[in-house]
């Protein structure tokens, strides 16, 4: 089969590899039907991951096709069709058993794409597939549902969820990447009385108002000016960072009220400042974290029924085999337009 193979910081290529095989009775092989990029995947690229070994095949969010399955597996059969969580979950170890799966201490975690070969293949293995696959209704689309292998999720445990968004709060969420756009999307389902979206680029400013931010600014614009005029000087109730920058990270430090919260997403390369001579005596909350997934069938019944808009959120769509010119245009948000490119078995 065909994958795409990381070969260092900023070398990667699409060449043939031995197809997987079943090595574990709780296995299941996967055909790749559509698979996606994630900002993760650029900061690999970028080496801020450095366990994701040369030789590894990349990506961790798939909707498949079941074609082979372990001893171990009852509840699929090949022929379905599954989302591919992004985590990996054993189900028996001390964090899985109360829902951290993103800390599984048994093989688990975040493991695709990065301790063992991802889903940007032809085909894939996915270990503990009874817990970490999930049975897609025909009503939802692969396209639709890729999204919730990571980003949505993601978006909605780490940034909304462990930042207490709650209605009537005034929620900043500082980059409006797809991982932003989704935590816009998420903070609305809590009646907040204020979205602000900061990004550089004036695309994804418009494309957070179409996801419900209500204001946009620009990091050089005084985003701070902005948000006292909106609570009357306090501050933002909720800051979310959803870039992973030491200069984003301590934009949100500083645009937080006293007893505020500030939910980190970014995947974060480099040390960023924390400026604890001004946040100690402010009762300042701040929470990072791994998605756990464990929001993932919530989510799915939420989409199935309407209720979550991500369509929209697709802006480029290419074969597979096209992944390496798709990751061009991904990295290259500013000029491409680019918020999730989506890579298809079938060319639409």
């Amino acid at each position: 089969m065909k994958a795409l193979v990381y070969g260092g910081a900023q070398r990667k290529s699409w060449i043939d590899v031995p197809d997987p095989v079943i090595s574990d009775p709780r296995d299941a092989i996967i055909r790749v039907d559509t698979v996606t990029i994630c900002g993760t995947d650029l900061h690999i690229l970028g080496g801020d991951v450095p366990a994701v070994t040369p030789g590894r095949i990349l990506g961790h969010e798939a909707v498949g096709t079941v074609v082979e399955v372990g001893t171990g597996i009852t509840n699929l059969v090949p022929g379905e069709r599954v989302l591919a969580s992004c985590i990996t979950a054993c189900g028996v170890c001390a964090y899985c058993r109360k829902g951290s799966y993103g800390q599984c201490l048994r093989g688990g975690g975040w493991i695709l794409g990065h301790k063992i070969d991802g889903v940007q293949a032809q085909y894939a293995r996915l270990p503990f597939a009874d817990l970490s696959t999930y049975k897609l209704p025909d009503s939802i689309t692969d396209e639709s549902a890729v999204l919730l292998a990571d980003i949505l999720p993601t978006s909605y445990e780490v940034g909304i969820l462990n930042g207490q968004v709650r209605p009537g709060d005034t929620v900043v969420v500082v980059g409006s990447g797809p991982i932003g756009l989704a935590a816009i999307l998420g903070a609305r389902l809590y009646s907040p009385s204020h979205v602000v979206a900061i990004d550089k680029a004036d695309a994804r400013l418009q494309a957070a108002k179409q996801f419900g931010a209500d204001a946009t600014v620009k990091p050089d614009e005084d985003p701070r000016e902005l948000i006292d005029v909106l609570t009357d000087g306090l501050g933002a109730d909720v800051v979310i960072e959803a870039v992973g920058t030491p200069a984003t990270f301590e934009l949100c430090a500083t645009l937080v009220r006293a007893g505020g919260r500030i939910a980190n997403i970014g995947v974060h390369g480099k040390p960023a400042t924390l400026h604890l001579e001004d946040l100690w005596i402010r009762d300042i909350t701040i929470t990072t974290g791994l998605v756990d997934t464990y929001s993932t069938p919530t989510l799915l019944r939420m989409l199935g029924a309407g209720q979550l808009d991500v369509g929209h959120m697709i802006t480029h769509r290419f074969p597979i085999e096209g992944i390496e010119a798709a990751y061009d245009v991904f990295a290259s948000p500013a000029t491409s337009g680019a918020l999730k490119v989506v890579l298809s078995r079938h060319t639409r």
